[in-house]
């Protein structure tokens, strides 16, 4: 009779361990929290101060020479980004002139060099004086392809100050070379290409 009674007790107490631990599993298991991955809303922010005027260049003076330039304007600076075709290859000079107008079949109509502060004409930030037109000179190559690029903070596109504001001027690509001295043109020979700064927008 005892051996009947210890088995019985045997059975009875690994049974309760077997169900203690099927307890402790299933109350882990309702502890557990799984973590989701949360994917934080990214903000595009749109800087509303960036401006962009895109003009384009046409023959002056029976050239050939075709172009476009893009000024942008951002944080106090405009860039000006400038690409041209049929030009004879060496260098050539480039300005903004006073007038938007390109009317005249040389391109006089656009005025001189924008000059509002009325200095001599010469090279970009030379202390000696330069106008506010004065670009400078860039090279076309062998298949009369130009390109040049400026940027300056004495600039800018609508603002309204006048010896900033480069709105309603031109741009003036020259058959010659700016030789940054004879005055008031530098030398550069006749107007091969004209585009008004218009804002169309």
């Amino acid at each position: 009779m005892k051996k009947p009674i210890l088995f019985a007790l045997l059975l009875s107490l690994s049974f309760a361990i077997s169900c203690k631990n099927d307890k402790k599993e299933n109350t882990e298991a309702e502890g557990t929290t799984t973590e989701e991955n949360v994917v934080e809303p990214v903000e595009e922010t749109v800087n509303e101060d960036v401006k962009k005027i895109k003009i384009k260049l046409e023959p002056k003076s029976d050239s050939k020479v075709n172009g476009s330039a893009v000024f942008t304007e951002t944080e106090g600076n405009v860039t000006m980004v400038a690409v041209f075709d049929g030009l004879t290859p060496g260098t050539h000079a480039i300005h903004l002139h006073e007038k938007s107008d390109c009317s005249a079949p040389d391109g006089t109509s656009t005025g001189g060099h924008w000059n509002p502060t009325n200095e001599p004409h010469g090279k970009w930030g030379d202390v000696k004086g330069y106008h506010k037109g004065d670009i400078g000179n860039f090279e076309a190559d062998e298949n009369g392809n130009g390109t040049i690029t400026f940027s300056t903070d004495q600039w800018c596109i609508g603002c309204g100050d006048p010896n900033k504001d480069i709105l309603d001027k031109a741009v003036i690509v020259h058959q010659g070379v700016d030789d940054f001295t004879t005055q008031p043109t530098g030398d550069a020979g006749g107007r091969v290409s004209c585009g008004g700064i218009i804002n169309l927008e």
